[in-house]
């Protein structure tokens, strides 16, 4: 009887079952703070822009003065600091995911276009990427935001127009090495048109240190969006997000401190985790491709 053939491992339960323990929490634990930002309008105690003036500037439950009906406080203006936090974790993420989306597309067809075709093109890529890369990302935001407006979707794009020079360098650099290797030139020799020499033999082998690079992405574009919002380029008052809630909570840091602490644990939890599943990822991937 014929040997039954086993199907392709399936690389997510692969991955699962080489992950450590630490790592296995960390991955729960993130796709917790997924699914709590997903359910914030469910999750949220209060209307996240309510205001009360009599129970402004209470201090987390554990602490004098606190008022059980505020967990986590409240803001100068009587806001609940919980459902600020989890409106604005879900507005920071979504921005991040989003940006980091357009990154990756914008970053890997030039990164892909660069490092197949080469030439010219392939070095008017790298130089633009090599100019980005010299200019400060609050600079660029400045200037687009001046020219554009302040506006979510000209914020979103900012955000995502900061990090697909990362994408290009690096997937030029695997495109490069991928294509010299034996089976995609015997592709070209056999005639295959260069869609499929990209999309067959070429871009799936170059997936995995993507898959990386977004990770790191991700974590940055969390950290520029806060950035920008803490200094006003973000989105708004009296839409939260985490970094515009640490900006406003900075006047009050002597006298009520967890108005800015609290979202900026929020935000440094994430990143931490993001940054660790891209750490895991990487050396995971290197791993699976020996």
């Amino acid at each position: 009887m014929a040997a039954a053939r086993k199907g392709k491992p399936n690389l997510l339960l692969t991955l699962w079952s080489r992950a450590g323990l630490v790592t296995r929490i960390n991955l729960t634990l993130f796709v917790l703070v997924l699914a709590i930002a997903a359910a914030a309008s469910w999750l949220a105690p209060y209307d996240p822009d309510a205001q009360s003036l009599l129970s402004r500037l209470k201090p987390p439950v554990g602490m004098p003065g606190a008022q059980a009906s505020h967990l986590l406080g409240s803001d100068q203006l009587g806001r609940d600091l919980l459902a600020r936090t989890l409106y604005g974790l879900q507005l920071t993420m979504a921005i991040a995911l989003i940006g980091s989306l357009i990154s990756l597309a914008v970053g890997t067809f030039l990164g892909i276009i660069a490092g197949y075709v080469r030439g010219w093109f392939g070095g008017f890529v790298m130089a633009v990427v090599d100019i980005q890369l010299a200019i400060p990302f609050t600079l660029i935001a400045l200037v687009v935001i001046a020219v554009f407006g302040n506006s979510l979707p000209v914020l979103i794009v900012t955000i995502g127009l900061a990090g697909w020079e990362v994408y290009a360098r690096v997937v030029r650099a695997q495109v490069l090495a991928v294509s010299q290797m034996p089976f995609v030139e015997a592709a070209i020799a056999a005639g295959a048109p260069h869609s499929r020499v990209l999309l067959k033999h070429i871009l799936p082998n170059i997936v995995s240190p993507i898959i990386v690079v977004w990770t790191m992405t991700f974590s940055a574009l969390i950290l520029a969006e806060s950035s920008l919002s803490f200094l006003g380029l973000g989105v708004q008052p009296p839409t939260a997000t985490l970094g515009s809630m640490v900006g406003l909570g900075r006047d009050y840091l002597a006298s009520s401190p967890w108005i800015a602490l609290v979202p900026a644990i929020a935000i440094m939890f994430v990143s931490l985790q993001v940054l660790l599943i891209g750490d895991w990822l990487r050396d995971a991937l290197d791993v699976r491709l020996k």
